[in-house]
């Protein structure tokens, strides 16, 4: 007689492999690490200095239902992230924290001129956060937890530096980083601004995703795949937009929805955030359901761990609550991300077989 699938508890879900692809590294802080950072380096502007009352300031702060003053918050994370040794440590805690949750391949971002303000070169910034990620690795490797860390390094929408930033993203492509995005506010910055970026990116084989289909809706979403040639979506959830559904619970996908799902471009879904930031009006009311539903490439994200207090077993939970999802249902979702990665076919390939599918043969 089988052993009793286990129900669906959080700490279950923890000990399930999981795969992230949607994650900003200054926004995953540990908020004793951002009490200690300001002190150290001299940011004075924090709210607070105790660590629990600055947890709930940030997670707060961040549920005002506008991406905008989401956003707001990270001037407190990128000011402690100024100096080589502050972002090895962010990044180092962030590969041991993701391990912790489970998570067995994580494709991490940051904007890496967003941590040069006190003068670090773009390559410090870089090999900096690599050398985190690597300690990160080893740490986790200690306590039996295995993660593979690949990097993401975003170019800022409303800047110019959307170039640079991509000639660097391909000049570490050998040092773990995997592929390059475009952040920040969506509305007046469309991807389209940094066509010569993507352009640059294409002709040098490179990967790369663009944050679209957040705040802003269908015409963000056509740009970045029809213009820009993104491989992913950072976030797509706007593309409910192009789905009409009937009263009697018939479907008709527009142009556009159809070709996302007929293409197979992954929805990078980050359910939490969505709801922060009004794009979604509560998990149960999240566009994933139908998204999931309909069998697009959905991948399950936490966007900003800190932000919005989650983690992706959080996220999983959330979900199976919501719309009484099993095992199966994640390890739908942790394959999706898993062939969605940017690295090699291979590597992808020998997750799913050997780390993901034996992490959910007992349960499915």
């Amino acid at each position: 007689m089988s052993a009793a699938v286990p129900p669906l508890t959080l700490e279950a879900i923890r000990s399930v492999p999981k795969v992230l692809l949607h994650d900003h590294l200054d926004g995953g802080l540990r908020p004793a690490t951002v009490v200690e950072l300001a002190a150290a380096t001299g940011y004075d502007a924090l709210p607070t200095t105790d660590a629990d009352e600055l947890g709930r300031w940030f997670r707060e702060a961040a549920d005002s239902g506008s991406l905008e003053s989401y956003l707001e918050t990270f001037a407190h994370t990128c000011g402690v992230m100024q100096t080589e040794e502050a972002l090895v440590r962010v990044a180092a805690e962030c590969a041991e924290d993701l391990a912790a949750d489970g998570v067995v391949y994580a494709e991490v971002r940051y904007a890496p001129e967003l941590f040069a303000e006190r003068g670090l070169s773009l390559d410090a910034v870089v090999e900096a956060v690599q050398a985190g990620f690597a300690e990160g690795e080893r740490r986790a490797a200690q306590q039996g937890k295995n993660i593979r860390m690949g990097t993401l390094l975003c170019a800022m929408r409303q800047h110019a530096r959307a170039q640079e930033i991509a000639e660097v993203a391909v000049r570490y492509r050998d040092a773990g980083v995997v592929g390059f995005d475009i952040a920040g506010p969506e509305a007046g910055f469309p991807p389209t601004r940094n066509l010569d970026a993507f352009e640059y990116l294409r002709t040098n084989n490179a990967h790369f995703t663009i944050h679209a289909g957040e705040a802003f809706g269908l015409a963000s979403i056509w740009e970045a795949i029809q213009h820009c040639g993104a491989e992913r979506l950072g976030h797509g959830v706007r593309i409910v937009d192009d789905i009409k559904t009937g009263p009697d619970g018939s479907v008709e996908l527009g142009r556009l929805a159809a070709y996302v799902r007929d293409r197979r471009i992954p929805l990078e879904i980050c359910p939490s955030s969505n709801v922060q930031t009004g794009a979604a009006a509560s998990i149960s009311d999240h566009p994933i359901g139908l998204l999931k539903r309909l069998r697009f490439r959905v991948t399950v994200n936490t966007d900003n761990r800190l932000m919005s207090g989650c983690t992706v077993s959080s996220e999983f939970a959330a979900l199976a609550e919501a719309f009484g999802y099993g095992w199966a249902d994640l390890q739908w979702f942790t394959i999706n991300a898993m062939k969605s990665a940017f690295i090699d076919f291979d590597q992808r390939l020998d997750l799913i077989d050997n780390v993901i599918k034996p992490g959910y043969a007992h349960l499915v």
